[in-house]
C-alpha cells in the first residue's frame, strides 16, 4: 500500500463507481480496478462490495477511506516541510485552534507574522478543545489554541489571553432586564443552563456552583459558541460561556458571572520532546515575543464592540 494507491482507493470511494473514479483520475478502468484489488489482496479485507452498476464501502473500506484522508494529509503537510527546509521560511503552519476568542486572537499573530513572511501558507482548524487536542496528538496540527486544562506533562504552552465567564440570557429574560452588567451565580442556578461540552469543564461549573451552595440545572451541552446563542435566542436557557468575540445580536443579553467570578485562560500549544521544523519554531518565537511586547492590548488589536474587564480576583475555572 503507497499514497498513490491510497490516492487512487480515496478517489474511488469519494465517485463509488470505478468509470467515474477512472475519469476524475485520467487512467483507464482496468489498471484502477487491479491497483484497488492488488490492495484488498495485500490487507486482506474486501474494500468495496461491488454491484453491478455501483459500488459500496465495507466497513472496512469506510474504516480505511477515514485513515487514508489522515494519512495523505499528513504526507502533504511533509513534502511542504521538506520543501521550505530548502527555500527558507515558506511552507504552511496549521494551526488549530478552539471556538471563541482564539481565532480571533490568532489572526493577530498571523497578520505580523505574514508582514515578515509573507511566502508563508496557514491551515486553520475549528473544533472543541477535546477534538483540537487529538488533532494535534495526531499530527495534523503544528499547534494549537486551547483553553486550560491542559495536560502540561506532554505539552509545551504559552500563556496567550484570559478573559470572564458571562451569562448569554434572553432578552425578554428578568435577569437580562435587570440594572447593570453583571449576574450574581447564585441567580443563575434558578434556570436551565446550556454550557461548553467538555467534560473537565462541565465537572468545573458543577463545583462552580456547588462552592456556593446550589446545583446547577444543566440541560444542554454544546460545543459551538454560535449554536449555545441560538438556543438563548430562542429562550431555550441561559448560556454559560467564556466571553468571545462579540458579535452584536439584539435577541441576547450578555453579562458577567460574579459572586464569585471566575476567568477562562488560553495557551499556545504543542507536542513537548517534538523536534519542530524551523518554520514552526519561529513562528512559536514571534508569539513569545509578541505576547512579552503586550502588544495584544494596544489600541490597534483592541475587540470592537462590549468587552468586559477581567476581574482581578477571579480565578481559573
Amino acid at each position: 500500500m503507497d499514497f498513490r494507491t491510497l490516492h487512487y482507493f480515496n478517489v474511488v470511494a469519494q465517485e463509488l463507481n470505478f468509470t467515474r473514479a477512472a475519469e476524475k483520475l485520467k487512467m483507464s478502468q482496468p489498471p484502477l480496478s487491479n491497483a484497488i484489488k492488488a490492495m484488498e489482496d495485500d490487507l486482506g479485507v474486501q474494500l468495496f462490495i461491488r454491484g453491478k452498476r455501483h459500488l459500496q464501502l465495507t466497513e472496512a473500506g469506510s474504516l480505511l477511506l477515514h485513515r487514508s484522508n489522515q494519512m495523505l494529509a499528513l504526507a502533504d503537510r511533509t513534502r511542504s516541510d521538506l520543501a521550505h527546509m530548502e527555500s527558507g521560511l515558506t511552507g504552511t503552519i496549521s494551526l488549530g485552534m478552539v471556538e471563541g476568542r482564539a481565532p480571533y486572537i490568532a489572526s493577530r499573530w498571523i497578520a505580523g507574522f505574514h508582514e515578515e513572511y509573507p511566502m508563508v501558507q496557514y491551515q486553520m482548524w475549528n473544533g472543541s478543545s477535546d477534538d483540537v487536542l487529538e488533532h494535534l496528538d495526531r499530527g495534523l496540527s503544528d499547534l494549537a489554541v486551547i483553553a486550560v486544562p491542559f495536560d502540561s506533562e506532554h505539552l509545551e504552552s504559552i500563556v496567550i489571553g484570559k478573559e470572564p465567564w458571562i451569562a448569554i440570557i434572553p432578552k425578554d429574560h428578568p435577569l437580562a432586564q435587570a440594572d447593570g452588567d453583571s449576574v450574581p451565580l447564585a441567580a443563575l442556578a434558578d434556570y436551565p443552563l446550556i454550557v461548553p461540552r467538555r467534560a473537565s469543564r462541565i465537572e468545573a461549573i458543577r463545583k462552580w456552583f456547588g462552592d456556593i451552595g446550589k446545583e446547577p440545572d444543566i440541560i444542554c451541552e454544546m460545543s459551538n459558541y454560535i449554536d449555545a446563542v441560538a438556543l438563548s435566542e430562542q429562550n431555550v436557557g441561559i448560556s454559560i460561556f467564556p466571553q468571545t468575540t462579540c458579535t452584536a445580536n439584539e435577541h441576547v443579553v450578555t453579562k458577567i458571572i460574579t459572586d464569585p467570578a471566575k476567568i477562562v485562560e488560553y495557551v499556545l500549544i504543542w507536542p513537548k520532546g517534538t523536534r519542530l521544523n524551523s518554520l514552526v519554531q519561529e513562528f512559536i518565537n514571534y508569539v513569545q515575543d509578541f505576547m512579552e511586547e503586550d502588544r495584544m492590548h494596544s489600541e490597534k488589536s483592541r475587540m470592537e464592540g462590549q468587552e468586559f474587564v477581567v476581574p482581578e480576583d477571579a480565578d481559573i475555572l
